[in-house]
């Protein structure tokens, strides 16, 4: 019934054991319970296309008593854990988790499909990162005394307050990663929280759940709800008791999450789509441009919301830049996620795969020139070759999101020309400048529309340093000081002393 991928050597006994031990259920006030549904899904490995493990279907009534047990825990004895020990919590967990990095590391790589070698020095360590970071906050989230002009003699203060049940929705394409930037700053805070993963990766968040009761927070601090968006995340976000969506994944779901969310007017913070642009200018060092365009577009096979799809070469090293990075892209080993040798995983469904292979199709089809790469790469599984094609801005290849490892090759003479074409997009997430003149790659990354621009460099991250988008790439950041913002409500006390 299982796949080749679980029975290889490259798979520990741990893991093997957690997956084959019966189906994964919902964690809801403390306990494991099976949906009230009574109905079941499997994680399916991407590279095989065959069920890695059985899950519990949580559903509405799943999430109505989830976030029951948040609040719960929230007016009960979450309120009175000193900030202190909120810390003391998180950094408990995070060292939790890297104990177990190797058995979370092939957890993440069987179910995504991605090379272990990414999620043992990305995803896992980035999320240990993550929760002592903000581990570190919990006893500086402070308000501010306040010079008022009126008459009379005041103290006014302002307190910042936890916002209260948060549901969040992560993706699938770094399901434990993003579970951290919305778990880590909401505890932090002294929210409790309802966490619906992806059907298509719920693995790690379900570990995860174990180890956060390991870690001794209380019941229903943290629930963990897998299910269909349609139906446990659609109903997370319409809840009532719900106090906050935090939301990572496509425009188009932002967008219903929003109008759902209105019913209470949740707060809401969203990291959405991009189509980030990379702009390589003649002065900048060419080695360095290669493999950081590699990175930024084949990492993750693609999939990924800040990827580097659209490059934009100057006419001068057009063609040298082009051929470094077609020649590096048909170099990368496509393989087993979890084989250590490994470059590029699978696509993470069927669907997706077909979805990526239509869009290069219809690259074609307007005229696009591809250069390298275009076709499913094994009988088995959902492998898609690493794609470089030269393209239009008006292609539907270099407008659209294609979530794929799928790069769209332009050129430019003029800088203000390039930069205008990059911000002629609906998305503003990232983008990338390669240049050895200070004052032409400053001046270019003021003028983008992006949350992030990297400068000779790309795909860097920091728990200190915020992310999130411009435009229809999302509303908000998460990361850093500014997410304690998204999680904390701020009051004003005003105290008569006359």
């Amino acid at each position: 019934m299982f796949s080749t991928t679980l029975e290889s050597a490259f798979v520990s006994d741990t893991v093997r054991k957690f997956l084959l031990d019966g189906p994964k259920k919902l964690l809801i006030g403390g306990k494991w319970v099976d949906g009230q549904l009574g109905r079941t899904f499997h994680s399916i490995d991407p590279a095989t296309g065959q069920p890695l493990a059985e899950i519990c279907e949580a559903g509405e009534e799943d999430v109505h008593l989830a976030v029951q047990a948040a609040r719960t825990a929230l007016d009960g004895p979450w309120r009175n854990v000193s900030p202190a020990e909120r810390g003391r919590l998180l950094w408990q967990l995070a060292d939790l988790i890297e104990q177990h990095s190797e058995e979370l590391s092939q957890l993440e790589s069987l179910d995504t499909g991605k090379p272990v070698t990414e999620t043992s020095f990305v995803d896992i360590a980035f999320t240990v990162d993550h929760f002592r970071y903000f581990a570190g906050w919990t006893t500086k989230i402070t308000g501010e005394t306040l010079p008022v002009s009126f008459p009379g003699s005041y103290l006014t203060y302002t307190r910042r307050e936890p916002i209260g049940v948060v549901g969040a929705i992560v993706p699938w394409n770094f399901p434990l990663m993003i579970t951290s930037w919305k778990l880590a700053p909401a505890l932090a805070c002294g929210n409790t929280v309802v966490l619906k993963p992806s059907e298509m990766t719920p693995l790690t968040a379900i570990r995860l759940g174990e180890l956060v009761m390991e870690a001794g927070f209380p019941p229903g601090v943290v629930n963990i709800v897998p299910g269909y968006g349609q139906s446990a995340g659609a109903a997370l976000s319409k809840h009532p008791g719900v106090d906050k969506i935090t939301f990572t994944g496509s425009t188009r779901v932002g967008r219903d999450i929003l109008q759902n969310s209105s019913t209470n007017f949740k707060r809401v913070s969203l990291e959405l789509g991009g189509k980030s642009p990379n702009i390589v200018f003649p002065d900048a060092d060419m080695d360095a441009v290669a493999g950081g365009i590699m990175m930024s577009i084949f990492f993750n096979q693609g999939e990924v919301c800040c990827a580097g799809s659209r490059l934009y070469l100057h006419k001068r090293i057009y063609d040298q830049v082009l051929a470094k990075v077609c020649e590096r892209a048909q170099a990368i080993r496509q393989g087993v996620g979890v084989d250590p040798s490994t470059q590029m995983g699978p696509l993470v469904s069927e669907a997706h795969m077909q979805r990526v292979l239509s869009y290069i199709e219809k690259g074609r089809a307007e005229g696009g020139k591809v250069l390298t790469g275009g076709t499913k790469n094994s009988d088995q599984g959902y492998f898609v070759q690493p794609t470089v094609l030269e393209a239009t801005d008006d292609m539907f290849v270099a407008r659209e999101e294609i979530f794929g490892p799928v790069l769209a090759v332009m050129p430019f003479e003029d800088v203000s020309d390039v930069v205008q074409r990059a911000n002629h997009t609906e998305y503003g997430l990232a983008a990338g400048v390669w240049s050895s003149d200070v004052k032409t790659a400053l001046q270019v990354a003021h003028a983008l529309k992006a949350g992030t621009v990297w400068v000779n460099g790309y795909s860097l991250l920091d728990p200190v340093s915020p992310w999130g988008g411009f435009k229809q790439s999302g509303i908000g950041r998460e990361m850093g000081r500014y997410a304690l913002e998204h999680f904390t409500e701020v009051k004003s006390v005003w105290l008569n002393l006359t």
